[in-house]
């Protein structure tokens, strides 16, 4: 991963794809896996995979990842010199001592000094209000997770106040939302807050609380999923914030016919069938926004740092906009946030003692940090290219252990451990796992210890997004409501995954998810929570290497993608 190159802006020949797909595959066959749930059989390397070289770009069943996570999915985070000891600004690892107010000041400062570390010696801090890292280039780093505690003494509904949903009813938006360790713009995290004492239940992405805070730049002319370019129209000039290394939102509106809904499930006569226009929670995620940044402009040709998800169609409207300001270069490292322990509350009635939370974030990441007794863990919100890297989930039990949602893209978790909980479910409580919903596309999950959870989809047409390479004792169940659409867009792939007690349920996805693919997983039943899948007719859906253990290669989809020229 380190040697690669860099992705210039030509397009690969089909024998140097397959030449690097051959390196990646033998060199996978000798790598070093997990502990498999059953012998493993001979190593096989998959039609699919074959097939997918040859069109990484447009695979129908496969999506391309290989630029999923921070920078691309860069090996290594920056390392910001150190401008700020929590120490200095009243911070005391007593364990007793609200250390709160004086780690904020010192992520503050670090911000107005236009970037920089914040450190926390070992020791355990007591926490009684959120911590915010509300500025770029800002990285909050503990001393290592078993050595750097914050201990966290109240919840969300203490700090900020009771959230309704916005579609109604008597559940706690904190079941899914905010974290005790919250990084998001900080005029964005005041909007979110001042909206929730207010009452005025937000929409929690990009464009603002009520999805108006944005300007058009340029529309843009026809192109297709896969392609790296985007073409601007004349005769307008393109304006200046159009630049090199600006982040921008590509906005796609859908037509009365839905037509972009049923391409995201890969289009067809299911999709087709499928009657839309009461899923209103899922019609309210639309338009679709996908934050990305500008690589290069040459007269009226835009280059993006990933290909495009999707195509571009004049009934969609295509255009690049502003956004409200993002959170970039910011991370926290090296630390564990434990909540102060109390009974997991009924579905859907958390009370917010959550983990961390990324939001309008983009390049930004969390490695080495444990949260432990949180009602959800980690969590993704409207979040896009931003990586989690040695993550874990412990303690009493969590709704959530992760969640990926209100369309985040393009995100990675890799080298992640959810562990069995220590104290019995509580009654009317629910368990969900590795969550993807919200018309959330191109993450991937890599390389996962889950000892408790489930591949999970709250409906909201989630599509091409990967797990590889991951063990999961597969004992939750998933969420969402019908109003919420499908629970599985096109081009879901799961490749190579070891389910330790023979569960089929929303990881086998051959029956259940439209054009898409299943590799290289050990034999496995339906039992507890059974779906139906939401189209009928043919799925177009993959199962290759059935009832093998770690038999697929390459082993990571993921890091194969990534040795993959463009």
């Amino acid at each position: 991963m380190e040697g690669r190159t860099d992705m210039g802006n030509a397009h690969p020949t089909r024998r140097t794809l397959l030449g690097a797909a051959t390196a990646v595959a033998l060199g996978a066959a000798t790598g070093t896996a997990p502990a498999p749930a059953q012998a493993a059989a001979a190593t096989e390397v998959p039609p699919l995979w074959h097939e997918f070289t040859r069109t990484p770009f447009t695979h129908p069943q496969i999506p391309y990842v290989g630029r999923a996570g921070h920078r691309g999915g860069a090996p290594r985070f920056p390392r910001p010199r150190v401008v700020a000891d929590v120490r200095d600004f009243g911070a005391t690892p007593d364990g007793t001592t609200d250390s709160a107010p004086a780690i904020n000041r010192a992520l503050a400062a670090a911000g107005r000094a236009g970037g920089g570390t914040v450190t926390l010696p070992p020791g355990t801090f007591r926490i009684d209000d959120v911590i915010r890292v509300g500025h770029s280039n800002v990285v909050l780093r503990g001393a290592g997770s078993t050595r750097t505690k914050l201990y966290a003494t109240h919840s969300l509904t203490d700090l900020i106040g009771p959230y309704g949903s916005r579609y109604g009813g008597d559940k706690s938006a904190w079941s899914w939302a905010g974290g005790l360790l919250w990084l998001a713009p900080e005029a964005r995290w005041n909007s979110l807050v001042a909206a929730i004492r207010a009452k005025t239940w937000p929409f929690e992405g990009w464009t603002g609380n009520r999805r108006d805070e944005w300007r058009p730049l340029t529309t843009l002319a026809p192109a297709r999923q896969g392609d790296w370019t985007v073409t601007a129209p004349p005769p307008s000039p393109l304006p200046p914030t159009l630049r090199p290394g600006a982040l921008v939102l590509l906005r796609l509106a859908d037509d009365a016919d839905h037509n972009l809904l049923e391409h995201m499930c890969g289009g067809g006569a299911g999709p087709e069938a499928y009657t839309w226009d009461d899923k209103t929670k899922l019609t309210s995620y639309v338009p679709y926004e996908w934050p990305v940044r500008i690589t290069a402009i040459r007269g009226r040709t835009i280059t993006l740092e990933r290909p495009l998800p999707l195509d571009l169609r004049p009934e969609w409207t295509p255009q690049l906009t502003t956004h409200t300001p993002e959170l970039t270069g910011s991370g926290v490292e090296g630390l564990t946030l434990e909540a102060v322990e109390t009974p997991q509350q009924p579905h859907l009635l958390d009370k917010g003692h959550n983990g961390v939370v990324l939001q309008c974030a983009y390049d930004c990441w969390v490695d080495d940090v444990t949260v432990r007794h949180v009602d959800n863990g980690f969590g993704l919100v409207a979040a896009s290219a931003c990586t989690l890297r040695h993550t874990r989930v412990a303690g009493r039990g969590t709704h959530h252990p992760y969640f990926c949602r209100e369309g985040s893209h393009d995100n990675l978790i890799e080298d992640f451990t959810i562990e069995a909980r220590t104290t019995p479910a509580p009654s009317n409580t629910q368990l969900h796992g590795i969550n993807v919903e919200g018309l959330s596309s191109h993450n991937v999950w890599s390389r996962g210890d889950m000892r408790t959870g489930t591949f999970d989809s709250h409906r909201g047409l989630p599509f091409a997004n990967v797990r590889t390479d991951i063990t999961v004792h597969n004992d939750g169940r998933h969420g969402g409501d019908a109003s919420a659409g499908p629970l599985f867009g096109a081009r879901f792939t799961h490749w190579n995954v070891r389910v330790t007690n023979g569960r089929a349920g929303m990881v086998r996805l051959d029956g259940l998810a439209p054009y898409s693919a299943t590799v290289g997983l050990n034999e496995v039943t339906d039992f507890g929570q059974i779906d139906v899948p939401d189209f009928p007719g043919d799925l177009h859906s993959r199962l290759e290497l059935y009832g093998t253990t770690d038999a697929a290669r390459p082993r990571n989809l993921y890091d194969a993608q990534r040795a993959l020229p463009r």
